[in-house]
């Protein structure tokens, strides 16, 4: 009886390893989809400063893995480091505009 019911434990186990096996992998496909699309709309609006559009979606992805629902903060906290990003951009741009001989100095 008891080797029936260890057998059957391990069983569960196995099963449960599967799920949360399968689960991170369609959180990752998920995630992996969510990230192409926002890097795609945002690339327009920072065609000079992709690699800064890169880390603030890395960021946002590792800081959503940190919680326990990867899948629903990522895109929003990806959006508002993009639009920082995108914001932090359009200040330097006026900088430089307002101001050619700093742009020379550098």
């Amino acid at each position: 009886m008891k080797l029936n019911d260890t057998n059957r434990n391990r069983g569960n186990a196995e099963a449960g390893t599967g799920f949360k096996v399968g689960c991170r992998a369609s959180c990752r496909k998920i995630l992996a989809r969510a990230k192409a699309a926002i890097f795609a709309e945002s690339q327009q609006a920072l065609q000079s400063q992709e690699r800064l559009l890169r880390l603030a979606l890395n960021e946002a992805e590792a800081v959503a893995w940190q919680t326990g629902y990867p899948h629903l903060v990522f895109p929003a906290l990806a959006t508002e480091k993009v639009q920082t990003v995108i914001a932090w951009d359009r200040q330097q741009q006026s900088v430089r505009r307002a101001n050619p001989v700093l742009v020379l100095a550098a």
